[in-house]
């Protein structure tokens, strides 16, 4: 098993910054990737940015390219999703997953291990 607990949501003013973070414990090095998904009110949970644990290889939503970045610290087993001058469209609950074989990363499915999920709230 891997836990995961996600930090650093809030509320940001559009085209301000915010890092979010997970921390892995467990059965951490059984992980493939690690990604973001995010869930606003009345919609489907989708993808946002993934990163592949042992390369470090990115693969980002169109919505996030050029705005957020995702990165690893291996040593501290956690993944950040820095969001550079988010907008509001871009509040949702956002989650940290896990997965231990992922064939698409878009996938919810794919994925083993969720967190609990961390608000973020843009204001315009």
């Amino acid at each position: 098993q891997v836990q995961l607990v996600e930090s650093g949501g809030g509320l940001v003013q559009a085209g301000g910054s915010l890092r979010l973070s997970c921390a892995a414990s467990g059965r951490t090095f059984s992980v493939y990737a690690m990604a973001w998904f995010r869930q606003a009110p009345g919609k489907e949970r989708e993808f946002v940015a993934a990163i592949t644990w042992g390369g470090g290889s990115t693969y980002y939503a169109e919505s996030a390219k050029g705005r957020f970045t995702i990165s690893r610290d291996n040593a501290k087993n956690t993944v950040y999703l820095q969001m550079n001058g988010p907008k509001p469209e871009d509040t949702a609950v956002y989650y940290c997953t896990a997965g231990n074989r992922i064939q698409r990363f878009v996938r919810p499915g794919d994925y083993d291990y969720w967190g609990q999920g961390t608000q973020v709230t843009v204001s315009s």
